[in-house]
């Protein structure tokens, strides 16, 4: 989950304007679904929905993470100057399918709401600051 944080951190860093405004109400609903999935991630919240069917579901979390997880790195290193739609887009669209598929295949009823809620407002806020 570091991975995923590092390139925001560094976005803030660079970007002393606090990037694009698109709206309040998409604003606030990006940081609750956002750290609705920081938490969805971590905790088991009820447990009792939580729980891989197999091992084999378990380890198609694994393999399926790692791979969306390199991808971002990768975009991320090799787009790292560039502020464009391309790199706006699969920085925003990848977590947001980490986030779903994880919540989907652990069946965390937390991490699939939250990642509901954060996917379509951040790519829509980062489709705005390239935009822009």
């Amino acid at each position: 989950m570091g991975l995923i944080m590092l390139p925001n951190i560094v976005y803030a860093i660079r970007v002393k304007d606090g990037g694009v405004r698109a709206g309040r109400t998409v604003t606030i609903l990006e940081q609750v679904g956002r750290y609705g999935c920081f938490i969805g991630m971590v905790l088991n919240i009820p447990p009792q929905l939580f729980g891989f069917r197999s091992a084999t579901s378990f380890a198609l979390y694994l393999l399926i993470n790692a791979g969306l997880l390199l991808a971002y790195c990768l975009i991320w290193i090799v787009c790292f100057r560039k502020n464009n739609l391309f790199r706006a887009l699969s920085l925003s669209i990848l977590p947001s399918v980490i986030f779903l598929f994880s919540g989907l295949i652990s069946c965390s009823l937390l991490l699939i709401l939250s990642a509901l809620i954060f996917a379509p407002c951040h790519i829509y806020i980062s489709y705005k600051s390239a935009a822009k």
